[in-house]
């Protein structure tokens, strides 16, 4: 399989540095290079990549806009290139809700370049896609077949958590705010768990409480988690829940060398089915299977465990691996789960069940 890859990027430097780390993949084709957005837009109808790699800061049409017209236009995997230096990676996350299914942090300087891990990461990444997208274009690609899942029938009655704990990766900045905007003001705490680096997640939070309205924060080591509150679990380390005192949950974070990826789903759902009180958990798009254990432990306790419908995920392993598991007792959409949640703990000023989106103006 040969995955054909278009390199935009207003740097030479790096540009030649991306062809450096490729040049000796057999697999990998560089098609072609664009130096600012608007010729990054007529290459991609020339050439039909499979893969773009996609600087963030360019002149002209940047990053951003580029990833917008093309998902638009021509849609297919496109991996961002973002500098560290990216202001609380704000950028970067509106290149992910323009439809970026995955980043690639880098700094800007030759001496601050580290082009092993950073080769590492473009390889395993456009492969990753490269073959998706060659795969779904082949109509390859197997539709996915709903595993069965546990029954509600426990709940009908009416479930109302104390906290719900949600689980998400890659595709997760695309979703999140409408994901929020259809949950709406819960009576009971939520913690987000969502791959990222550590220099993302505080302009993560900062962005989503602005679209929203919620009340959305990064959380901090022994910070007292509220009704109402959304944390999000800061990158690059993990978090758990505990209970000080009784009635009391704080957020924990800790350094931890396995798992790999930070911050664990698996980790925070384990602590939150641990805990003297009830739990609703969440798992949405993303690669892997990280929020599989985590998951059986909530449902072990017999707690409910939603599921994202996976024809919806831009990657639907997290989800899959959850319902395979047979943990997962509900597979829904992204508005259907926010609506569950409504349901189950939803404000009572929120009765309308719609909530205002400052950054579109809309009602959702």
């Amino acid at each position: 399989m040969r995955i054909k890859l278009l390199i935009i990027d207003d740097s030479s430097f790096m540009r030649s540095a991306i062809r450096l780390m490729l040049k000796d993949d057999p697999e990998i084709d560089i098609v072609g290079e664009a130096r600012d957005g608007a010729s990054a837009v007529q290459m991609v109808e020339r050439l039909n990549p499979d893969v773009i790699t996609m600087d963030v800061t360019m002149p002209g049409l940047d990053g951003v806009a580029a990833t917008r017209i093309i998902m638009e236009r021509f849609p297919r995997p496109i991996i961002m290139l973002s500098g560290m230096a990216d202001e609380g990676g704000e950028t970067t996350v509106s290149a992910l809700e323009a439809g970026a299914v995955d980043y690639i942090p880098k700094q800007s300087s030759f001496a601050q370049l580290d082009i092993v891990q950073i080769g590492t990461e473009l390889h395993k990444k456009i492969r990753y896609w490269g073959e998706r997208h060659v795969l779904a274009s082949g109509g390859r690609l197997q539709s996915y077949q709903n595993a069965p899942v546990r029954s509600l029938r426990e709940w009908s009655g009416g479930f109302h958590p104390e906290l719900v704990v949600v689980g998400v990766s890659t595709g997760g900045p695309m979703i999140m705010a409408r994901f929020l905007r259809s949950m709406g003001p819960l009576t009971c705490p939520v913690v987000i768990a969502q791959h990222m680096p550590s220099s993302f997640t505080e302009g993560y939070a900062q962005h989503l409480k602005m679209d929203t309205g919620l009340n959305v924060l990064q959380a901090s080591d022994r910070m007292v988690l509220l009704p109402g509150m959304v944390a999000v679990c800061p990158g690059g380390v993990d978090t758990t829940l505990r209970e000080s005192t009784p009635g009391r949950l704080i957020s924990c974070i800790a350094h931890t060398a396995a798992p790999s990826i930070h911050p664990s789903v698996d980790l925070l759902f384990t602590s939150a089915a641990r805990l003297k009180r009830r739990v609703a958990a969440v798992v949405m798009t993303g690669m892997g299977s990280d929020g599989t254990l985590g998951a059986r432990s909530v449902a072990d306790r017999g707690f409910p465990v939603l599921a994202q419908n996976p024809g919806e995920c831009t990657v639907d392993g997290m989800p899959s691996s959850a319902i395979e598991s047979g943990a997962v007792a509900e597979v829904l959409t992204i508005n259907g789960i926010g609506a569950r949640l409504r349901q189950w703990a939803g404000s009572p000023a929120d009765d309308a069940g719609t909530y205002y989106s400052r950054r579109s103006g809309e009602l959702t």
